[in-house]
């Protein structure tokens, strides 16, 4: 995620991510990606007892934080169709995998902690669902899906420009918490500055 000179700023690209698994949501303006991202809250390395990716809050304004996370490895599989149907074909996917449908370097398989958040962001090929993996874990040590779909994925450390919300996840919601976060960092923007969070 690229951070440039002159603090959060304006917008680029779009991309969605979202939660499956919590009641409080965070929509995020993340850096070079293709629309708002939702995330569950994260404000620890765990969140309801599940492991969370470590970050550091920038600032926070009401309901928005910029945060940094770092880099952390996950899972993920592409899926086509409408937002939900997607949502809980790779879900399931995906829990296969963690759930033990992969191949463990012994020969058997292995189940893998569940971790928050789960992701999901829409591509010019489907929808990218993805669960973060445990910190502990490396790709050398992570088992190999069975799934051909399923793909392990070093993500890189990013900015995100996060608002925190509850309710049901609707498309007409996601637009408005978009929208707040897009004016949020039109805002802060310094004239002549280059943008701190591309979104």
């Amino acid at each position: 995620m690229g951070a440039c000179a002159g603090g959060p700023a304006m917008a680029r690209s779009r991309r969605i991510r979202g939660t499956l698994m919590a009641p409080a949501l965070l929509v995020a303006l993340a850096a070079g990606l293709s629309a708002p991202a939702l995330i569950t809250p994260a404000a620890a390395e765990t969140y309801r007892g599940y492991e969370a990716p470590p970050h550091s809050v920038i600032y926070t304004e009401g309901k928005i934080e910029l945060r940094d996370y770092a880099p952390h490895l996950s899972a993920e599989v592409t899926v086509r169709g409408d937002r939900g149907a997607a949502i809980q074909r790779g879900f399931r996917l995906l829990a296969g995998y963690i759930f033990g449908d992969n191949a463990a370097p012994d020969g058997g398989s292995e189940k893998i902690d569940m971790t928050v958040p789960v992701t999901q962001a829409e591509t010019g090929e489907g929808w990218v669902i993805r669960f973060m993996m445990p910190g502990a874990r490396s790709l050398e040590s992570l088992p190999e899906p069975e799934n051909p779909a399923i793909r392990l994925v070093p993500q890189p450390a990013e900015r995100l420009l996060v608002i925190r919300f509850s309710g049901l996840v609707t498309s007409p919601k996601l637009a408005d918490m978009e929208a707040t976060l897009r004016a949020h960092a039109a805002a802060r923007e310094s004239p002549g500055a280059d943008a701190a969070v591309d979104v």
